[in-house]
């Protein structure tokens, strides 16, 4: 009777744990992209860029400079809040804020995939009139980034709360789970880091509660040539927007 119990309590737990394994993997986009709280769009989009048939809509900030900068963001970031800002402190740049799939106006789904092959599509779009087109990456739009300046000749690489491999930081997270075995969106940066030939600048929150301070070690760790870093004291994942050290860094870099 004991040996009858422990065998179907083995039973159960294995069932429940490939049940919460399979909720993962066939869960993992809802948990990477989060694109609700960007649906609500108050400024109308000025701009647009069609791949595979899906439309893309965003905004382009101080149009007709000679230099241009591309902002990617995090993975429920509503990139339309920070138009005002870049514009103002990035006067002498072209800002072009374009939601991922999925976010904001833009149709379709994200996926990794997707987001590489709109972010070199919209530089391939916008390079032939500017001089020169920096990007910006924070948090999961830093995997974007790093994938992007590793195939297109960009001018300056900027990197705010980033990581080297979203299957690590999930791993963290999920250390009982076989993360490296379910996860498609991997976002493995480090992969990339030693293609990129560009200047790059490191931003950094000093109290990051959701990119451990090893994911970021690592991904610099993978340039060839080590990146500038610049910690934003007493800043946290979701609020380094907010302190003057992390405009002070965007300007001296970019300008």
């Amino acid at each position: 009777m004991f040996v009858r119990t422990m065998v179907v309590l083995a039973v159960l737990a294995v069932l429940v744990y490939g049940g919460i394994c399979a909720s993962l993997y066939f869960g993992q986009r809802s948990l990477v992209y989060q694109p609700e709280p960007s649906w609500l769009v108050r400024q109308p989009p000025d701009f647009e860029l069609v791949r595979d048939g899906v439309h893309l809509r965003g905004w382009v900030m101080n149009p007709g400079k000679p230099r241009a900068l591309l902002y990617f963001g995090g993975n429920a970031e509503r990139i339309e809040d920070s138009r005002e800002e870049l514009a103002r402190w990035l006067p002498d740049r072209t800002i072009y804020l374009l939601p991922y799939r999925g976010f904001g106006a833009s149709d379709g789904k994200p996926s990794e995939a997707a987001l590489v092959g709109d972010a070199i599509a919209l530089f391939d779009k916008v390079a032939p009139s500017h001089t020169a087109v920096a990007v910006l990456g924070r948090s999961l739009g830093s995997g974007v980034a790093v994938q992007l300046a590793a195939q297109r000749p960009v001018e300056r690489l900027v990197l705010v709360t980033p990581f080297d491999s979203l299957v690590r930081v999930a791993a963290g997270y999920y250390p009982w789970a076989p993360v490296n075995l379910l996860m498609r969106e991997r976002f493995e940066s480090w992969r990339h880091a030693a293609a990129i030939s560009s200047p790059v600048l490191v931003i950094r929150a000093e109290h990051d509660e959701v990119i451990p301070a090893a994911r970021t070690d690592a991904l610099i760790a993978a340039f060839g040539q080590r990146p500038a870093q610049q910690v934003v004291a007493d800043a946290g994942h979701n609020t380094i927007q907010d302190f003057a050290d992390y405009r002070v860094s965007l300007e001296r870099f970019l300008h």
